[in-house]
């Protein structure tokens, strides 16, 4: 007569055997994506395109947040510097929806002497992956085929993949100095980028 038990840790040890090799192959592939983060984030491609394309963050009644003044400010830098023709700001509205992150970008590169026939703002995207998602849609339409993203540094290797997704040829000019102060903040910020990363790639595979 067959020992039940018996039978049963073979398959036991099976299971924890394959447990354990989904999480040493998912913990690979996550600091292979922390690192590429870091890698990226060390880029800066000053290369011609069709568009400046700068990624929202937060308004506060209609003016840019420091992040995003910043933001901004590297992306009019790059205009002045004649690397693309346009500049596309992102951003949906949050609490208030009298004002939206690309119609405040927009507005404040207005006022910094960028023409309006020059900007174009993205004003519905409710996250990274949506705002990439509408302005490969309005690039398309323009007939356009490249961008210099800018972001900040960690947030750039999550965009370049998005738009390259959608088509679009990337090149990141990421914000200097905008990595957050301290080891473990700076940990924090990469693991929260490839987390963020690694459930958009699962849920488009």
């Amino acid at each position: 007569m067959m020992n039940v038990s018996a039978s049963r840790v073979p398959r036991h040890r099976w299971i924890v055997r394959l447990l354990l090799f989904v999480a040493l192959a998912f913990g690979l592939f996550l600091l292979t994506t922390c690192w590429q983060v870091v890698h990226e984030a060390g880029k800066q491609e000053l290369h011609s395109a069709d568009a400046i394309v700068v990624f929202g963050a937060a308004e506060y009644a209609g003016r840019p947040s420091p992040v995003l003044r910043a933001r901004l400010d590297h992306a009019y830098d790059l205009f002045k510097q004649n690397l693309a023709p346009v500049v596309i700001t992102t951003g949906g509205a949050a609490a208030d929806p009298s004002f939206s992150e690309g119609g405040v970008g927009r507005d404040y590169l207005m006022h910094r002497g960028i023409p309006e026939r020059d900007l174009i703002a993205e004003t519905q995207g409710s996250d990274t992956a949506q705002s990439a998602q509408r302005v490969a849609v309005i690039m398309r339409t323009n007939g356009m085929h490249t961008c210099l993203a800018v972001s900040d540094e960690y947030h750039v290797f999550r965009i370049k993949r998005l738009l390259q997704r959608e088509g679009v040829q990337v090149y990141v000019a990421p914000r200097s100095g905008s990595r957050p102060h301290g080891a473990l903040a700076r940990m924090i910020a990469v693991l929260r980028e490839a987390v963020s990363y690694l459930v958009w790639k699962v849920g488009i595979a």
